[in-house]
């Protein structure tokens, strides 16, 4: 089995979290792919112990790796979508700090997610995609988001007006300080801080959510994931901001943008005891009494 091992921010503190992950794959046929910058904190616990290889970025990245392990919160997971690509690596996300919703093994359940992997006690979930192309090239070779796109006000405090279209046909004109579009994944995120519904990941649909729209009438709106959104801006400003997850451009009013279901899924590991239900209502309360 072929394992990749990432995380984007080291610290010492977590040490032994990757002491105890390698110590459960010693007794077992593995062979790791290490990221570079990880690397160099870890080379100790692997290199008497393990083959192993070092990739930097999703070129080198083998696509013949059975599970890509992000150790992290749910921001290295998007991390992580930047290096699995369309390459159809199952990721496991291993929590280092609270509850996530990707990330959703905790520190003390690397044992029991160590032994699901090798029992094969896992599901494997497909998780869709945003994609975006434009007039202008955006984001270089990674024009797409596993949570959501943003358009938003930038450099000034008046609000914005953004025309949207869903295949070409017009919605509405937002006037407001943004407008995000989520993926069911990202539901749980940017969005329903703005007023959003949640979204099971399984839903064919995406939802389109104003942030502070001057209409009070405007709500957020579901549609279907196979719709192609169109945005055109305009604002007193010069310059706005798009997004996607937590990369950002600077765009004018020529530039013209569409996002549509991207071409390709990212599939996350959940291992037995984990599912989508039970980390809602773990970071929701749902179910508690917690008025005092």
């Amino acid at each position: 089995m072929l394992l990749a091992i990432y995380n984007r921010i080291f610290e010492e503190d977590h040490l032994p979290v990757y002491e105890q992950f390698f110590s459960y794959l010693k007794d077992r046929n593995v062979s790791l792919t290490i990221s570079k910058n990880l690397l160099g904190n870890i080379r100790h616990l692997v290199e008497d112990f393990f083959d192993y290889s070092v990739f930097t970025d999703d070129t080198d990245l083998n696509p013949q790796t059975d599970f890509f392990i992000s150790f992290g919160g749910d921001g290295t997971i998007l991390d992580t979508v930047l290096l699995v690509k369309d390459k159809n690596i199952p990721v496991l996300g291993i929590n280092l700090g609270r509850l996530g919703f990707l990330a959703d093994v905790r520190k003390t359940d690397i044992a029991f997610a160590v032994q699901c992997l090798f029992n094969r006690n896992y599901t494997i979930e497909d998780r869709d995609l945003l994609f975006l192309e434009s007039n202008k090239k955006l984001f270089g070779k990674h024009p797409f988001a596993l949570n959501d796109f943003t358009v938003l006000k930038k450099d000034t405090s008046s609000m914005i007006k953004i025309n949207t279209y869903l295949n070409g046909q017009f919605l509405n004109t937002f006037w407001c300080d943004g407008l995000i579009l989520a993926t069911p994944t990202g539901s749980t995120g940017y969005s329903l801080s703005c007023g959003g519904p949640i979204l099971f990941p399984h839903t064919n649909a995406f939802v389109l959510t104003p942030i502070s729209p001057h209409n009070l009438n405007v709500r957020p709106i579901i549609i279907s994931s196979d719709t192609v959104v169109s945005f055109e801006v305009e604002g007193r400003a010069e310059h706005f901001l798009c997004t996607l997850d937590s990369r950002q451009e600077s765009i004018d009013k020529t530039v013209q943008l569409a996002i549509s279901k991207a071409p390709f899924v990212i599939k996350l590991v959940r291992i037995a005891s984990n599912n989508f239900l039970d980390t809602v209502k773990n970071k929701m309360h749902w179910g508690k009494d917690t008025r005092n």
